[in-house]
């Protein structure tokens, strides 16, 4: 048996069992199967590896991306450049489990989001500064896109959402909402910035897919804004992670 499966807390949100499950039935791996480990603690993380044998490869969303390196016994250049990782590759050692880190999300959400432009813009702002934001602002940087990030708190190079000036709203090619305001359950909260200063044919880009439509987008198309959700992005680091997992050492 291979066991594959996702740490954070809480888990309702993900896709991830569902669709490897899907994705077993689809291709006759019976002897493979995706569990959901909800991690109120990430220190709970060294039991449940030792206790799971069978544990292959893990992905690791919210809030443990950036915590899980302490965890680890290697880990990717990238994903050590950006500061979190969402993928996990286990390999048995001597008895001894070794876990090693991956960023498929930065990559993803390169693929995902030149899907989407016609052109690069100038500038971008960054709404979030957890795990998943460190790999959006990796990306931008990356591109030559000026990123600028919001935070409730102030931080370094960007803006807290009461300082956010609307100016800086309406000249933003793209707004990446990277946090998890928004998400199933709670799918009538949006992040707080002035609404009123969007204008139309600017791309609104949420990396949440559960709703598809957020509140954040939906407010975004009142104003004639592009918008897109997060599922493309998570089918496409979901495929990238599978192959991290069945690579050779």
């Amino acid at each position: 048996m291979k066991l594959y499966g996702i740490i954070g807390f809480p888990l309702g949100h993900s896709f991830s069992q569902q669709h490897f499950t899907e994705k077993f039935a689809r291709e006759n791996l019976s002897l493979h199967s995706y569990r959901k480990f909800e991690l109120p603690e990430i220190g709970m993380l060294p039991s449940l590896v030792e206790r799971e044998h069978d544990l292959c490869g893990f992905n690791v969303t919210i809030p443990w991306k950036v915590k899980v390196l302490e965890y680890l016994d290697d880990v990717d250049p990238v994903a050590a450049e950006i500061g979190a990782v969402n993928t996990v590759k286990v390999t048995r050692r001597g008895g001894k489990a070794w876990l090693k880190g991956y960023n498929t999300d930065a990559p993803a959400f390169r693929e995902s989001l030149l899907g989407h432009l016609t052109s690069l813009p100038d500038s971008a702002l960054v709404l979030g500064t957890g795990g998943a934001s460190k790999s959006v602002m990796h990306t931008l940087i990356d591109l030559n896109i000026i990123a600028v990030p919001v935070s409730r708190k102030p931080v370094r190079g960007g803006y807290t959402y009461d300082d956010l000036p609307g100016y800086m709203i309406s000249e933003a090619g793209v707004i990446i909402n990277t946090t998890p305001v928004g998400m199933a359950p709670f799918t009538e909260a949006m992040p707080p910035i002035d609404y009123s200063c969007l204008r139309e044919g600017q791309l609104l880009f949420d990396l949440i897919y559960n709703p598809p439509v957020t509140a954040f987008l939906s407010r975004g198309e009142e104003y004639g804004c592009l918008t897109v959700n997060g599922e493309e992005m998570f089918l496409i680091q979901a495929g990238l992670a599978w192959e991290i997992w069945n690579e050779q050492d």
